[in-house]
């Protein structure tokens, strides 16, 4: 019998995991975890000012060492019978390239430069631009927005080009065009030497970077000229056609096949963002919202296209044709803080001890187990309107209509108030966050059916997916991987391959299932209800300060 196997990688924020898989039934035979030696140091970013950098070799570096990695502990054979790669990335995540496709910060000239480097999802520092990208919007006409929920975000493909050519004319001068990390990966892989030829991704042009088949491709040109003349031409760089994650972007490279050991007839498929093949890998069902859930969330839907109709869904990230699954629309959504809120907490408890420069021992050992304790306690609390409150925009917010400018808030403080208590607010605000993303579904006419929670926070803290599931007063089913993404990516490298006719029957052969479900407490629902009203007047308030 003749094995095919099939490489999944996904890129996330801290690190790139690698894993491999027997395509006939989607059991993981090996898995690698590389993280980034320069973004781990703090490199090329400033919190202070939202500016989040990743310099391409911390990318190359783990792509080659998980793949090999994995190879090692399967061996030579296995390799041998690898039949596709396809990658996932964060998103919206560009960077600006040469003509050559290369990026800026691998020439030497800017190998120090932030603004040469991959501008990450999180960074926010082009919100001026997004917010004229939106009053240019509306001058304009044509709706170029409204496939994006009607509000382009600082978090997008565009704003962030903008803010890189307005703040550095070396890199505008060397810069031939932008592109997405998961659009550049592929490119690089099967040896790409022309800008020109980088074949992106309908999920990153749709969500991202304003493509729409009802627009026959991008704005015009004149379109993002009227924004500012430091884009003119720039549209035209880029290729009106895209392509879905469940086609081939061509073959691994001789070069690439030789570093890694593998065949040179492996496929490699096109790219998209991880919540998106995440959604594949934990098994997505039409209607119902599948959440990634790690530092932020992104929460995605598919339709088939029939179904969906003319409908459009306000204050969302985007609704694509074919961004998640071929003839299906997928919707997405999210928030811009999630894990991150509560990392954000639990540093600050511990700062006052770095500062005294306390036992780094201890430190390590509240690091790892001061959020889990935490968890304890407060699912010990009951739920009363006398407990504080919180507003879940640490990092701005990304949906239900995309404001970046908005900054957390916890309030209902008095002296009696305790550690414990605030980060149950905390957690509360994030599943109330969550709580207002299917309440907009609902409100555009989009029938929210269930749950699915997938990625770290979903698999690791019961406390959170049990108020989750009381909060939204709905079952939340958890998916059983623990790399959903991954696994979501090596899905569509066994449809890339033709192991699989589509990606559906990838799903059905190689998913894992669900392993827990949360259904929610009934004797909570009415202090929920009374303490989500409070969050989402006392959110209207502050928006208006």
């Amino acid at each position: 019998m003749i094995s095919n196997y099939v490489i999944g990688v996904d890129y996330g924020t801290d690190s790139v995991r690698s894993v491999f898989v027997d395509a006939s039934n989607g059991t993981e035979l090996a898995a690698s975890v590389f993280y980034y030696p320069r973004w781990k140091k703090g490199l090329y970013c400033m919190p202070i000012a939202s500016q989040f950098r990743q310099h391409p070799l911390d990318y190359i570096e783990g792509l080659e060492t998980t793949i090999k990695d994995c190879i090692k502990q399967v061996g030579q054979d296995a390799a041998h019978a690898v039949r596709a790669i396809s990658i996932d990335t964060t998103g919206s995540t560009p960077i600006a390239v040469n003509k050559a496709g290369v990026p800026l910060s691998l020439m030497p000239e800017f190998g120090e430069n932030p603004n040469a480097m991959f501008v990450l999802w999180k960074d926010h520092t082009a919100i001026k631009e997004a917010d004229e990208i939106n009053s240019c919007a509306q001058e304009y006409g044509g709706d170029y927005l409204r496939y994006v929920g009607g509000i382009y975000s600082s978090e997008w493909f565009w704003s962030k080009f903008l803010h890189v050519l307005r703040v550095d004319e070396e890199v505008k001068a060397h810069t031939y065009t932008f592109v997405e990390q998961c659009d550049w990966i592929p490119f690089l892989l099967t040896g790409g030497s022309d800008a020109d030829e980088i074949k992106r991704g309908v999920c990153s042009a749709g969500h991202k970077g304003l493509w729409s088949a009802n627009f026959g491709g991008y704005p015009p040109n004149d379109f993002f000229k009227n924004i500012d003349p430091l884009l003119d031409g720039f549209v035209d760089r880029i290729s009106e056609k895209t392509y879905t994650a469940a086609e081939s972007a061509g073959t691994i490279s001789a070069e690439w096949a030789d570093r890694l050991g593998l065949p040179a007839t492996v496929q490699i498929g096109i790219g998209a963002f991880d919540a998106h093949m995440g959604a594949v890998g934990g098994q997505i069902e039409p209607y119902y919202l599948s959440k990634v859930m790690g530092t932020s969330t992104c929460d995605m839907m598919v339709i088939p296209k029939e179904e969906f109709g003319d409908t459009l869904v306000k204050g969302i990230c985007g609704q694509v044709d074919g961004s998640v699954i071929p003839a299906m629309v997928g919707l997405e959504a999210g928030q811009s803080a999630f894990g991150d809120a509560y990392a954000w907490f639990k540093n600050i408890l511990i700062q006052p001890l770095q500062l005294i420069h306390a036992d780094p021992k201890i430190i390590d050992e509240l690091n790892a187990n001061l959020l889990v304790e935490l968890s304890k306690k407060a699912s010990e609390l009951e739920v009363t309107s006398n407990l504080p409150y919180a507003i879940d925009w640490f990092n701005g917010r990304r949906t239900p209509d995309a404001n970046q400018n908005l900054k957390g808030a916890i309030y209902g403080l008095h002296l009696g108030t305790d550690v414990v208590q605030i980060f149950r607010a905390i957690v509360e605000s994030t599943c109330f966050g969550a709580r207002k993303i299917v309440d907009r579904f609902r409100s555009e006419g989009v029938e929210v059916r269930g749950l699915i929670g997938l990625g770290g926070v979903a698999r690791k803290s019961s406390f959170i997916m049990q108020m989750m599931a009381d909060v939204m007063n709905m079952p939340i089913k958890i998916h059983r991987s623990e790399q959903t993404c991954a696994i979501g990516a090596a899905m569509f490298a066994a449809t890339v391959a033709g192991i699989y006719p589509n990606v559906e029957k990838a799903m059905q052969h190689m998913g894992q299932g669900f392993d827990k479900e949360y259904f929610p407490n009934a004797d909570c629902h009415d202090i929920y209800e009374k303490r989500y009203k409070n969050y989402l007047d006392t959110g209207s308030s502050l928006e208006k300060i």
